[in-house]
């Protein structure tokens, strides 16, 4: 929770939740094209090596749509931050295995953690007192 005693700044709790804001955006807006789910998105699924069946691309927008929900919430934002780092980590070992092109579609899960990580530290003061940077 964010008090005006806490340790950070009010623009840096800002920006906290506006990088928050932004990847929550993001992968809201992919969990649900994997609902539908789109043309594209069962064309990149095989590109990928994945089944191009609706069920497989609806399965993986429950969970990204979940994840996200979690970490959207502040009480369970870090166990949100958690399961979408696992979830990345799934995405940049996708890419590895076909050989894509590193800093714009394998590291790009790596982006995104950042984001996640990045945006929770600066709103959630229990993961400041749990990883002390700069102290």
């Amino acid at each position: 929770m964010h008090t005006a005693e806490t340790s950070v700044s009010k623009s840096a709790y800002r920006a906290g939740w506006a990088i928050s804001g932004l990847l929550i955006l993001f992968l809201a807006f992919d969990g649900a094209i994997k609902l539908v789910p789109l043309d594209i998105v069962t064309q990149t699924m095989g590109e990928l090596g994945w089944p191009t069946t609706a069920s497989m691309a609806r399965t993986l927008g429950v969970l990204t749509l979940a994840c996200t929900i979690l970490y959207a919430v502040p009480r369970t934002a870090v166990l949100g931050a958690i399961l979408l780092t696992a979830y990345l980590g799934g995405a940049i070992a996708t890419h590895v295995r076909i050989g894509n092109p590193l800093f714009s579609h394998t590291l790009f899960g790596v982006y995104l953690g950042v984001m996640a990580w990045g945006g929770l530290y600066l709103r959630d003061e229990r993961l400041r007192a749990l990883i002390p940077l700069g102290r």
